[in-house]
Formats: structure tokens, C-alpha cells, sequence
């Protein structure tokens, strides 16, 4: 065997050691999957591959320096991972190395400067914010003095381990202190802030310039999120600031924080930190930090927001963006380790960078896991936590509305409605939606004769170029509106047990992606 080409697919667990044994393997692609683990030593004694992908997947652990000794790799693209530690410098031996894609990881410490890292057009490092250094084609920011392997490791074990154990003993003893004397009970040490790094009021207080009017991204149910840029880090950023005189937002506070803390997805908003001290007034303050997306979110962009000039989304981007979203929401209902219901899924917390599309906003999450600790399907009423019937008027389930229990077949509908309004090109609250037209209705009576009656101008355009009549069999832009239509309508329908699943809504949408790239490649 001299090709393995099963990218695409719904391939799941750890990559299996034996492929040692495929020592005549030139080509190894399996690019968005589910892969998890991480990517075995053993591949090292592929000693003939060429090419190496295993881009979008939940690989994990350091990148292998096995990879140093495969001579004749001319591509490597390990990129939208959750790959950690350092670059391993022998990858700067392989003379055949022409494309190295490492975009998107937790990497860190120094890239290297020779081979392959020399040509800046030919290293996409993208994504990983603690690397440093490299040639200065790259524009990545300058290592601090001593920030090699040997010494990071070094001042992590004399220096921070130590010193980030007597700030944890000293806040901790404080905060006992501080419980006792305010009568509130006990201090519960383990909160959900305990896996964040600390940052301070003055640091986000600079970060905003005060919490400027000028720097005001939104403000939502909760609280107001803000831009700024962190004075050490230099990192651009949202700080979500929660008002703590409305009631539920303590609580949407620390679900955030619950959720953010024990899922990972390359389609979720990224969280920096968290912040729970007290203001220069001597209130209490508590934020939510996260990367900035300086695409902003998906409203602004179907709806072209106030002092937006942006291009109409293309129909590829927009299924790009519908299987980003698919995706996120099948993780957190299916591959979490618990059943996360996300309870508002609308376009103003879909956010998007330069690739991709990510789902933020956890603020009125539910949480649900059974007693064996699997995730399940359908209604759940036992072992949940949310806060109250929250939501948005028009992407809420119509029987979450009239009071049922929290369920992952809410996210479901809430995801039909967002997939109704990216087609569209109208809210499911437009004012053309009066007595008993809605957007499900207004499409469903179009559908899937006259569907050009309803989608959204800018594709209508795309498929102005042929009569309705021969775009059924022989346009693919048509069968793809077709079906992600389809996709659509089934995701809200008006029983819950009628609707699809995250997971097969990302497995079609999936497929029209596939289906849809091809019909362009030819």
C-alpha cells in the first residue's frame, strides 16, 4: 500500500501505531476527521511518505520528532489540532520540506531558523500565540531573553511553580478569611475559575481605556463586551463584563466559566482568562476575556451592520460557515464529555476570524451528564443546571417557549433558524413575518420549487446565469441551496423528536460542502 486518502470521513479514536508497518507509504491523508490522541512515534519508520495531513482533527500531545528522520516529506500539514510544546527543531533537517502547515495549535517557545522555516511563504505558523522568534519573515513577536526550551523549563520549575503555589496559599487564605468575616459560607476552593490565568482589574481597565464608549463592541442580556488589547501579551481582545445587578448574571457567570473550562474546539470562541476581583470603587467585578475576531460576528455580515461596507457572503462561504457552526454544536452535544446545550444559538454569537467560524456565548448554558457519564440524546430533566427560560425571541424551540426542560434538540432548532437566515438573508423577526407567516413557513411553501423566491439576493445572482428549469439538473450551486434548505427545514420542525441531530445535520452539510467544492474543481 502506497496511499492512504481517507480525508473527509468520520474516522474516530487515536491513530493506530502499526502504520509503522506501511513502510511503502508515500501519502498519509486524513484531514477533517475526529482523530484523537496523539501522533505516534512509530510513523517514523515510514521512511517513503511524501505527504503528511492530518489537518483538522482533535490530535493531541507534541508534535513527534520521529518526523525529523522522514527525509522525503515535501508537505506536513498538522494544522487546526490541539497540538501543545514545542516545535521540534529537527524538522529543519528534512532538505525536501517545501509546505509546513502548523496554524492553529497551542504551540510555543522559539521557531526555528533554518531549512524549511527560512522561507516564510512556505510556513504557515498561524494560530499559536505563545511561539516566538523565527526569521523576520515570519512578523512573529520577539523571544524574551532566555526563552529556549532549557530555559522556559527552567523558570518554570524554580521560578513560576513555586511562586504561583504561594499566590494560590496566600488567595486562599484570604478568601477563607474573607468568607468567614462576611458570613457566606465556605470558601469552595476548586471554582471554575481555577484553570485560567489571573489578570486584574487595572490590566483589563488599561486593556479598554477605561471601559471606553469608543471601544464598545455590544451589550447583551448580561453585561457589555469590549475590545481591547492587553498591555504584556499585546493581544487583542474581548472583555465581556458581566452587570452583576441583573439577576442571573452571577450565575451566567460561573456556567460560562464551567463550559469554558472543560471543552476545547476549533469552532469555539477561545477564552484568555477570567477575571473575579473587585473595581477601583471596591465593587465586585467579574469578566470573561477572549481572543478577539476581528471579522466580527455573522449578523453584521448578513445584514450588513451600521458603517459596514462588507462584500456579500458567496454561497461557499456561507456553507463553510454552516458546517462550522454544525460542527461546534455536534462536539458539545456528542464529543465533550458531557451534553452541553448551548440555549442560544443566533448569528450576533457566531463569530468569525480570517478561516473560520467560531460559536461563542455561553452564558445561559445547560449542562447534563448521566449517571454512566455518556452523553445522550433528547430531553433531559434530571442532573441539569440553567438559568430560567432565557433565550431569543425567534431562534428559541417553540416548546422550550411554553416551559419544557432544557434539551439538545433546542440548539438543534435554534441552528435550523440561523441556517434559514444565512439562505435568506432575512431574521426570523423581519417585519415581513406578521400573523401566522414565519421564516420555517415562508420557506417551506417555496420549497423545492421556487426557491429562488426566497433566498437571499446576492444568490440569487449565483444562479442568475441559468433558467430555474435546467438548474435542478444541471446547476450544483442550485442542489446545493436545495439541500441545505432541506437540511434546514428539517432541524425545525415542530416535534423535537422530529428533527435531525447535530451530528447528521454536520455529516449533510458536510456533504454539500464536499459535493459542492468538487462540482468548482471541475
Amino acid at each position: 500500500m502506497t496511499k492512504i486518502l481517507l480525508s473527509y470521513n468520520k474516522l474516530e479514536g487515536p491513530i493506530p501505531r502499526e502504520v509503522s508497518n506501511l513502510n511503502q507509504l508515500t501519502e498519509l491523508q486524513l484531514s477533517s476527521n475526529t482523530l484523537t490522541g496523539e501522533i505516534p512515534m512509530s510513523i517514523g519508520e515510514c521512511k517513503q511518505l511524501h505527504i503528511l495531513q492530518m489537518d483538522r482533527n482533535f490530535l493531541t500531545g507534541n508534535i513527534t520528532k520521529s518526523l525529523g528522520i522522514l527525509k522525503s516529506l515535501s508537505t506536513v500539514n498538522l494544522s487546526h489540532n490541539n497540538l501543545t510544546g514545542f516545535i521540534p527543531i529537527e524538522l529543519s533537517d528534512l532538505t525536501s520540506l517545501t509546505q509546513l502547515d502548523l496554524s492553529y495549535n497551542n504551540l510555543q517557545g522559539q521557531i526555528p531558523k533554518d531549512g524549511v522555516f527560512m522561507n516564510a511563504t512556505a510556513v504557515s505558523l498561524f494560530g499559536n500565540p505563545e511561539l516566538c522568534g523565527g526569521v523576520a519573515d515570519l512578523h512573529m513577536r520577539s523571544c524574551p531573553i532566555g526563552s529556549g526550551r532549557k530555559a522556559t523549563e527552567y523558570y518554570l520549575v524554580r521560578v513560576l511553580i513555586p511562586l504561583f503555589g504561594f499566590m494560590s496559599l496566600i488567595l486562599l487564605i484570604y478568601f477563607i478569611l474573607s468568607e468567614k468575616k462576611m458570613g457566606r459560607g465556605p470558601y469552595l476552593p476548586f471554582s471554575p475559575l481555577d484553570q485560567f490565568p489571573i489578570v486584574s482589574y487595572k490590566d483589563l481597565a488599561q486593556a479598554t481605556q477605561n471601559f471606553a464608549e469608543s471601544n464598545l463592541l455590544g451589550r447583551g442580556g448580561y453585561g457589555a463586551v469590549y475590545r481591547g488589547r492587553l498591555t504584556k501579551s499585546k493581544q487583542d481582545v474581548a472583555v465581556k463584563v458581566l452587570d452583576l445587578d441583573m439577576r442571573g448574571a452571577e450565575k451566567s457567570f460561573l456556567s460560562e466559566c464551567e463550559a469554558l473550562r472543560s471543552i476545547r474546539h476549533r469552532n469555539l470562541v477561545p477564552i484568555k482568562t477570567a477575571c473575579s476581583t473587585v473595581d477601583i470603587n471596591g465593587n465586585v467585578f467579574k469578566a470573561l476575556i477572549y481572543e478577539f475576531m476581528h471579522n466580527g460576528n455573522l449578523d453584521s455580515w448578513l445584514h450588513n451592520g451600521e458603517g459596514t461596507a462588507r462584500k456579500p457572503l458567496s454561497l461557499n462561504q456561507r456553507i463553510c460557515i454552516a458546517v462550522n457552526i454544525a460542527d461546534a454544536l455536534d462536539y458539545l452535544h456528542h464529543e465533550s464529555g458531557q451534553t452541553i446545550i448551548h440555549c442560544d444559538v443566533k448569528p450576533s454569537n457566531i463569530l468569525l476570524d480570517n478561516d473560520m467560524t467560531h460559536l461563542g456565548d455561553f452564558g445561559i448554558a445547560s449542562f447534563y451528564t448521566d449517571d454512566a457519564g455518556s452523553t445522550s440524546r433528547g430531553n433531559i430533566s434530571n442532573n441539569t443546571t440553567s438559568i430560567g427560560v432565557k433565550g431569543t425571541i425567534g431562534y428559541i424551540a417553540p416548546e422550550y417557549a411554553s416551559g419544557g426542560h432544557p434539551s439538545t434538540y433546542r440548539d438543534v432548532y435554534g441552528f435550523g433558524i440561523v441556517l434559514l437566515e444565512i439562505l435568506t438573508g432575512k431574521r426570523p423577526t423581519d417585519p415581513l413575518f406578521v400573523n401566522e407567516l414565519n421564516i420555517v413557513n415562508y420557506v417551506e411553501r417555496n420549497f423545492p420549487d421556487n426557491i429562488l423566491h426566497v433566498i437571499d439576493t446576492p444568490l440569487q445572482e449565483e444562479c442568475n446565469s441559468i433558467t430555474q428549469a435546467d438548474a435542478v439538473t444541471e446547476n450544483r450551486a442550485y442542489q446545493s441551496l436545495v439541500s441545505l434548505l432541506q437540511v434546514a427545514l428539517s432541524c425545525t420542525r415542530q416535534l423535537p423528536n422530529e428533527r435531525m441531530t447535530m451530528r447528521e445535520a454536520a455529516s449533510r452539510i458536510r456533504s454539500i460542502k464536499t459535493s459542492q467544492a468538487s462540482a468548482r474543481g471541475n
